[in-house]
Protein backbone atom coordinates (compact mmCIF):
# COMPACT_ATOMS: atom_id res chain seq x y z
CA UNK A 1 0.00 0.00 0.00
CA UNK A 2 2.73 2.29 0.79
CA UNK A 3 4.57 2.06 -2.66
CA UNK A 4 1.46 2.78 -4.55
CA UNK A 5 1.26 6.08 -2.50
CA UNK A 6 4.80 7.21 -3.24
CA UNK A 7 3.55 6.15 -6.69
CA UNK A 8 1.03 8.07 -7.01
CA UNK A 9 2.35 11.53 -5.01
CA UNK A 10 5.77 11.26 -7.28
CA UNK A 11 3.73 11.43 -10.52
CA UNK A 12 1.74 15.02 -9.60
CA UNK A 13 2.78 17.38 -11.48
CA UNK A 14 4.78 20.31 -9.51
CA UNK A 15 2.28 22.84 -8.64
CA UNK A 16 2.84 26.32 -10.61
CA UNK A 17 4.17 28.99 -9.14
CA UNK A 18 0.81 31.13 -8.50
CA UNK A 19 -0.51 28.38 -6.35
CA UNK A 20 2.34 28.16 -3.63
CA UNK A 21 4.96 30.31 -2.60
CA UNK A 22 5.66 34.11 -2.63
CA UNK A 23 4.38 34.77 -5.55
CA UNK A 24 0.80 33.82 -4.32
CA UNK A 25 -0.18 36.38 -2.69
CA UNK A 26 0.49 38.90 -5.72
CA UNK A 27 -1.27 36.41 -7.55
CA UNK A 28 -4.04 36.85 -5.80
CA UNK A 29 -4.31 40.45 -5.38
CA UNK A 30 -4.35 41.13 -9.10
CA UNK A 31 -7.09 38.71 -9.61
CA UNK A 32 -9.39 40.26 -6.75
CA UNK A 33 -8.40 43.59 -9.33
CA UNK A 34 -8.80 42.82 -12.84
CA UNK A 35 -12.23 40.38 -11.10
CA UNK A 36 -13.29 43.98 -9.59
CA UNK A 37 -12.20 46.12 -12.51
CA UNK A 38 -13.63 44.25 -15.31
CA UNK A 39 -16.47 42.43 -17.07
CA UNK A 40 -15.68 41.28 -20.45
CA UNK A 41 -14.17 38.42 -21.51
CA UNK A 42 -10.91 39.03 -23.29
CA UNK A 43 -11.22 36.42 -25.62
CA UNK A 44 -14.53 35.99 -26.78
CA UNK A 45 -15.73 39.91 -25.82
CA UNK A 46 -19.01 38.40 -24.35
CA UNK A 47 -19.89 39.34 -20.62
CA UNK A 48 -18.95 37.22 -18.09
CA UNK A 49 -21.32 36.35 -15.00
CA UNK A 50 -19.23 36.45 -11.83
CA UNK A 51 -22.08 33.97 -10.35
CA UNK A 52 -21.17 31.14 -11.97
CA UNK A 53 -18.81 29.34 -10.05
CA UNK A 54 -15.73 26.62 -11.31
CA UNK A 55 -15.99 24.47 -12.96
CA UNK A 56 -18.87 26.01 -14.98
CA UNK A 57 -17.64 26.77 -18.59
CA UNK A 58 -18.81 30.33 -18.41
CA UNK A 59 -17.58 31.29 -14.80
CA UNK A 60 -14.24 33.45 -14.35
CA UNK A 61 -11.28 33.29 -14.74
CA UNK A 62 -7.73 34.85 -14.96
CA UNK A 63 -6.28 34.28 -18.23
CA UNK A 64 -2.50 34.92 -18.74
CA UNK A 65 -1.41 37.03 -21.72
CA UNK A 66 1.70 35.24 -22.90
CA UNK A 67 1.35 31.85 -20.64
CA UNK A 68 3.25 30.32 -18.28
CA UNK A 69 5.01 27.89 -20.46
CA UNK A 70 6.28 30.28 -23.04
CA UNK A 71 7.73 32.88 -20.36
CA UNK A 72 4.86 35.41 -19.06
CA UNK A 73 5.25 36.39 -15.20
CA UNK A 74 2.72 34.30 -12.99
CA UNK A 75 2.28 37.27 -10.49
CA UNK A 76 2.46 40.50 -13.38
CA UNK A 77 -0.74 42.22 -13.52
CA UNK A 78 0.08 43.46 -17.12
CA UNK A 79 0.20 39.86 -18.15
CA UNK A 80 -3.56 39.16 -17.23
CA UNK A 81 -6.43 39.31 -18.16
CA UNK A 82 -10.48 38.20 -17.45
CA UNK A 83 -11.93 35.37 -19.10
CA UNK A 84 -14.50 32.64 -19.22
CA UNK A 85 -13.18 29.45 -18.40
CA UNK A 86 -14.02 27.47 -21.30
CA UNK A 87 -12.65 30.26 -23.68
CA UNK A 88 -9.23 30.18 -21.50
CA UNK A 89 -9.25 26.22 -22.13
CA UNK A 90 -9.47 26.79 -25.68
CA UNK A 91 -6.41 29.17 -25.92
CA UNK A 92 -4.60 27.25 -24.19
CA UNK A 93 -0.57 27.94 -24.26
CA UNK A 94 -0.40 29.27 -27.36
CA UNK A 95 0.39 33.08 -27.81
CA UNK A 96 -2.09 35.84 -29.22
CA UNK A 97 -1.51 36.92 -32.72
CA UNK A 98 0.43 40.20 -31.32
CA UNK A 99 3.57 38.04 -29.79
CA UNK A 100 3.68 35.39 -32.33
CA UNK A 101 6.84 35.98 -34.89
CA UNK A 102 5.63 37.02 -38.64
CA UNK A 103 6.48 34.37 -41.06
CA UNK A 104 8.43 35.10 -44.13
CA UNK A 105 6.40 33.08 -47.11
CA UNK A 106 8.47 32.36 -49.85
CA UNK A 107 6.26 31.98 -53.00
CA UNK A 108 7.31 31.50 -56.70
CA UNK A 109 4.72 34.29 -57.50
CA UNK A 110 6.82 37.13 -56.67
CA UNK A 111 7.84 38.53 -60.18
CA UNK A 112 10.57 40.77 -60.73
CA UNK A 113 8.95 44.52 -60.72
CA UNK A 114 11.92 45.72 -63.56
CA UNK A 115 10.28 43.63 -66.68
CA UNK A 116 7.96 45.44 -68.76
CA UNK A 117 5.52 42.41 -68.53
CA UNK A 118 2.73 44.89 -70.79
CA UNK A 119 5.26 43.65 -73.83
CA UNK A 120 5.23 39.83 -72.73
CA UNK A 121 4.09 37.54 -75.41
CA UNK A 122 3.54 40.04 -78.00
Amino acid sequence: MAETKGKAQASKKPLRADHIGPKRTTYAKAKKRIFATQTVCALCGKPVDFSLKWPDPMSATVDHIVPLAKGGEVDDINNMQLAHLCCNRVKGDSLPKMHRKKEIVISNRILPQHFDWTTFGK
